[in-house]
């Protein structure tokens, strides 16, 4: 079975409406044809790599291959874990988290992105809470990072809910303009204070040697 060698598969998040895990191919698919649909206003660019400045079958394609590319590349020492986020069966986004020596930092980050038809309902939050519950109550982390563009006012909020601080900006050239990002912080003691999402993991304990940690850094 492919979970033997990588078990990351048999990984699931659940939330009251969502389900978050890796991918069948054909999901994979879904998930790219979700993207070239669109997941912003074309006028607004909210990522630092403006990946959906192509064609919508080249947008498809690199959301497949990204996908392949970090499972491809993985180290326990630096990993990023692209979960496709189900409601009723249908993938309707992706959640990112991201751990660089995380048996040493402690620290993960996130991102992600929503299909248009699946904004506004309450998603975002709902799916980042899972990745965050993963990370303080699965893995033992101690902080979380995030960050969002300035006139990304739905990613902002969603972490203003869920009790991150903010923690400095970044100026970036995104399609030869100005944009500043705005860096934003969670502690493990605001996560406790903010948590309000009721999520489950199944297939964890496996998966701590992939993550750079053993069962006993998690408690």
């Amino acid at each position: 079975m492919l979970a033997k060698h990588f078990p990351l598969v048999g990984l699931r998040l659940t939330t009251p409406r969502l389900e978050l895990r890796l991918p069948s191919p054909d999901e994979l698919a879904e998930l790219g044809e979700l993207a070239a649909k669109g997941v912003h206003d074309p006028s607004l660019m909210p990522f630092i790599v403006p990946w959906t400045d192509q064609a919508p079958e080249a947008v498809a394609r690199s959301v497949i291959q990204y996908h392949w590319l970090r499972l491809g590349d993985w180290v326990p020492q630096d990993w990023s874990l692209n979960l496709v986020v189900f409601r009723d069966a249908v993938p309707v986004g992706q959640q990112t988290v991201n751990g660089h020596d995380f048996g040493v930092t402690r620290e993960v980050s996130t991102g992600s992105w929503l299909g248009k038809a699946h904004q506004g309902k309450g998603i975002g939050t709902e799916m980042r809470a899972a990745v965050l519950h993963l990370a303080f109550a699965g893995l033992g982390a101690e902080e979380a990072t995030s960050g969002a563009f300035e006139h990304n006012v739905s990613s902002l909020a969603v972490s203003r809910k869920l009790g991150y601080r903010p923690n400095g900006t970044k100026r970036c050239a995104i399609r030869g303009n100005l944009s500043v990002e705005h860096k934003m912080r969670l502690t493990r003691a605001d996560w406790e204070r903010h948590r309000r999402v009721p999520v489950s993991v199944e297939g964890l304990e496996p998966c701590l040697p992939l993550l750079g940690i053993t069962a006993a850094q998690t408690r």
